[in-house]
């Protein structure tokens, strides 16, 4: 719809945010998205000058190449191995050890590592998929549904997080990262890489299965949580809206907003 740039899927809604002349000027929210609250980046900068940031002060131009590290912006330093410090920055905020709303964008061409811990970004929660399998587990699941863990401790979509089963990503670290619309487009690639064709049975399904395109054994990082998740609220209510023409969406987004009102 209405000159929507590709990195807003997920986190507004495409149907809800007008078109033409107010595009962009009002923004309504996807379902899962939410606006980070921003928390303070002093114990990042201390991590980092703990995990070998050289500051600027001290740095000396040398032949060995080096990539810029920013905070929110600022240049503090520069990094040696930058590739290890941005997997330990993921695994501490899966961990919880660092606010889970921090993003971290390494820009290979552009030599430079971002960290952003600020408020006003918009984020979205996806499944963490590693070794082409979700993170996701049965025990999670009824982990859930009784409200408690193993443990006895009270279990809901915080403790998701902090199981890093879930993970928060902003648009700019969204680019970064490989997300698989389904489980089953996981599952394709997990046997592919172990070397079974997977077209082999097609002829058991309808037609219309066979012309999805050959999926390539990527590298998958996250998968959707859900591919309705990019409606926001008004949108989500219509029935079948993949079956209406995008402007009826439109209208009927913006008729029962005034409705609720």
């Amino acid at each position: 719809p209405g000159q929507f740039h590709n990195t807003h899927w997920g986190m507004v809604c495409p149907a809800e945010t007008p078109e033409g002349q107010a595009c962009g000027l009002v923004k309504n929210l996807a379902l899962m998205s939410c606006i980070s609250v921003g928390s303070i980046s002093a114990p990042v900068i201390e991590f980092l000058e703990e995990w070998g940031l050289e500051s600027l002060e001290e740095n000396s131009p040398q032949n060995t190449p080096a990539t810029k590290v920013f905070v929110n912006g600022v240049w503090m330093g520069v990094h040696r191995d930058p590739q290890n410090l941005v997997k330990t920055i993921k695994k501490l905020r899966r961990k919880d050890d660092i606010s889970p709303e921090v993003s971290v964008v390494r820009d290979i061409r552009e030599k430079e590592l971002r960290v952003y811990t600020d408020a006003g970004r918009v984020c979205r929660p996806l499944f963490i998929v590693e070794n082409h399998q979700l993170m996701l587990q049965k025990k999670h699941i009824r982990w859930l549904n009784q409200g408690v863990d193993e443990s006895g401790t009270e279990f809901k979509w915080d403790g998701l997080i902090k199981q890093g089963v879930v993970e928060m990503l902003d648009a700019e670290e969204e680019e970064t990262v490989m997300i698989s619309m389904t489980p089953e487009d996981l599952e394709n690639s997990r046997l592919q890489h172990a070397g079974v064709d997977t077209r082999a049975n097609d002829g058991d399904y309808d037609p219309a299965a066979r012309l999805k395109a050959d999926t390539h054994a990527h590298t998958w990082t996250h998968c959707e949580i859900h591919p309705s998740m990019i409606l926001g609220i008004c949108a989500s209510i219509i029935p079948f809206p993949d079956h209406n023409q995008s402007p009826r969406n439109t209208y009927q987004s913006a008729m029962g907003n005034r409705a609720n009102g």
